[in-house]
């Protein structure tokens, strides 16, 4: 493979993984029931082992169902992307395992865990209207623009989110709203079948950025590598300058 067709390099799996985790994101649990029901969490946590933590009302079914015996479950998070795009979703990350309802006082130190990591009202409502229940995990998936992979939960646990990805959101909003003329700067390398697309900021990572193209009748996701991996804002806009004004290849997706 030569450098015009090499893929420019991307996070590996367990790393996008974590990064979809640490976002939050939309997210559904699916029970292993055979109604294919979509459950809406009130809340929802994904540990750095891979466990997760979600909270339902009391009265829900799925809660009284976990209390009897412990279930298998699915629980589906959305990466969305930070700005209006036809097709927002831009990655999906699957947990199955084990579904269990946690007793009062394993509940309010579940509660108290997430909250040290992100602290949310609605974990005041455990204990007085609302349960926590853990998702044990078996397996993880990950799916987006760099492909699908199924990952053993231990993989999970020794990777780390993406520096970036707290700061990710603002960052692409701003580009979109505020600098435009930046977009059209790293249009101008962009393979030239796509060059007539509306180009969209759509993600960022301490190995490169990715646009979305979106053109009258398909979508296309491409991926900008930087000459070397970042970790610090000033890195980052070192990288960003080096690509507004350096020919550079990018690998459509």
């Amino acid at each position: 493979m030569n450098e015009t067709t090499r893929r420019p390099p991307a996070p590996l799996p367990a790393e996008r993984a974590r990064t979809i985790a640490a976002r939050g994101g939309r997210a559904a649990l699916l029970p292993s029931d055979g109604t294919e029901n979509r459950v809406t969490p009130v809340l929802h946590h994904v540990h750095p082992s891979g466990e997760a933590t979600i909270v339902l009302p009391d009265e829900h079914p799925l809660v009284e169902a976990a209390r009897r015996a412990e279930l298998t479950a699915m629980l589906e998070l959305a990466d969305q992307a930070p700005v209006q795009l036809r097709e927002p979703v831009r990655g999906l990350l699957w947990i199955t395992g084990w579904l269990r309802a946690l007793t009062a006082e394993q509940a309010r130190e579940a509660a108290l865990l997430v909250a040290e990591a992100r602290p949310d009202p609605r974990l005041l409502d455990v204990g007085h209207g609302a349960s926590a229940l853990r998702l044990s995990p078996a397996s993880l998936v990950v799916a987006d623009a760099e492909g699908t992979t199924s990952l053993r939960p231990e993989l999970f646990a020794q990777a780390e989110p993406d520096p970036f990805a707290a700061h990710e959101d603002h960052w692409l909003r701003h580009l979109e709203l505020s600098h435009r003329d930046v977009v059209g700067l790293l249009a101008q390398h962009l393979p030239a079948d796509l060059r007539g697309g509306h180009v969209r900021p759509l993600g960022l990572d301490r190995l490169g950025l990715r646009l979305r193209v979106e053109m009258s009748d398909s979508d296309h996701d491409v991926r900008i590598a930087f000459s070397r991996p970042v970790g610090t804002a000033q890195e980052l806009a070192g990288e960003l300058r080096r690509l507004m004004g350096c020919p550079f290849l990018a690998q459509r997706r």
